[in-house]
Formats: C-alpha cells, sequence, structure tokens
C-alpha cells in the first residue's frame, strides 16, 4: 500500500515476477472505468453498481472503500470469492490502508504482512500527471483529487493506528524491491 503514484504497481507486478517467492494474486473489484493498458481481471474485476449490490446481499463482502470523484461516486472492494486459500498459499494484494484495517479484522493480523511504499510528494505528482497524459480521456481533476485525499487517507496517526511502522521508500526501484523481499523474509514469506 501507499499513496497515489508510489510505484505499487510496478513493484506488485515485480514481485510476482518472482517465482521463488510463489506468491499468488487477489484481484479486487471496482466500480470504477477501465484504464488504457488495463485487462479485466488482471489489474481488477471491474463491475457495475448491481454486480456490487448482489456481492452484498450473498455475504460475500470483505471490505468496501467508497471515493466521491470527479467522475461519480468509484468503489473498490474485496470479495470472499473463493480466490483466497490462507492455509495453502501466500498472497500479494494492493490496497489502502482502511482496506488493510478491514482486511486483518476479517482474517486476523498473523496472515497479513503490510508493505507501505513510501515516496517524495513531486516526484508522485510528476508520476500521476505523466500517467494520466496518456490516457484517452485524461481525468487531471480526479488526479488531483486522489493526490491530496492521499494525505488524509495516509496520515501518521492513521498509519501508527494500523500498527505500521516499516516503510519502503521507492526512489531505486531495484533497492526498494530487494528490501521488501528481505522484510517478507524476515516474516517467515514463503511459508512454502
Amino acid at each position: 500500500m501507499g499513496k497515489s503514484s508510489s510505484g505499487k504497481d510496478t513493484i506488485y507486478k515485480l514481485l510476482l515476477e518472482k517465482k521463488e517467492l510463489n506468491l499468488k494474486t487477489i484481484v479486487l473489484y471496482t466500480t470504477r472505468p477501465i484504464r488504457i493498458g488495463e485487462t479485466a481481471g488482471v489489474e481488477y474485476h471491474f463491475v457495475s453498481e448491481d454486480d456490487l449490490r448482489d456481492i452484498e446481499e450473498s455475504g460475500k463482502l470483505i471490505e468496501l472503500r467508497a471515493y466521491n470523484t470527479f467522475h461519480g461516486v468509484w468503489k473498490y472492494f474485496t470479495v470472499a470469492d473463493n480466490q483466497i486459500d490462507l492455509e495453502r498459499n501466500d498472497y500479494l494484494i494492493i490496497g489502502t490502508l482502511e482496506s488493510y484495517n478491514k482486511t486483518k479484522k476479517y482474517y486476523g493480523e498473523k496472515y497479513l504482512v503490510p508493505i507501505m511504499i513510501d515516496l517524495d510528494d513531486g516526484i508522485r505528482l510528476q508520476r500521476a500527471l505523466d500517467r494520466e497524459k496518456i490516457q484517452e480521456n485524461p481525468k487531471y481533476q480526479e488526479m488531483c483529487r486522489r493526490y491530496l485525499a492521499d494525505d488524509a487517507d495516509f496520515s501518521e496517526d492513521k498509519v501508527k493506528e494500523a500498527n505500521i511502522t516499516r516503510f519502503f521508500y521507492n526512489d531505486d526501484l531495484e533497492k526498494c524491491l530487494k528490501e521488501i523481499i528481505q522484510y517478507m523474509e524476515e516474516n517467515n514469506l514463503p511459508r512454502r
């Protein structure tokens, strides 16, 4: 987890490529529109509000976050949909502090190892701008909203409350990746 444009997606993909880690994925769900370069079922399951309502009614919703964006309310959520078998597999998932706390509550703290990515705010803003420029319909207002919302979502108090004390600064991707893998090994991951 980490603020927008801190490099979470890149680090996530590189960790999954490390076959020796044997990490499985959990594909989250969202009601937001798909972006250029994303693939349904890979980055997210892109679903409708009706789909979300059906999931809620079935009792399979683990956690849900809603963001009032400039383009409407976008929801992100985790579903108990038979993707997850904690007795057999280790998983890598991208989320927020809020999703981390709710998932920890659902499964228990012993099953989660938080990996918090950090990066200078100016570098993050430039990365976000560069990414948005290549979209067919750039959503600059939403980019700015997310950037500003990160200060509240990842406040020092919230990070402390989540009991996260280790951060991985992503100004050197290879170094950051090595530190994360070492941290995972220190926490007995992968367990198999």
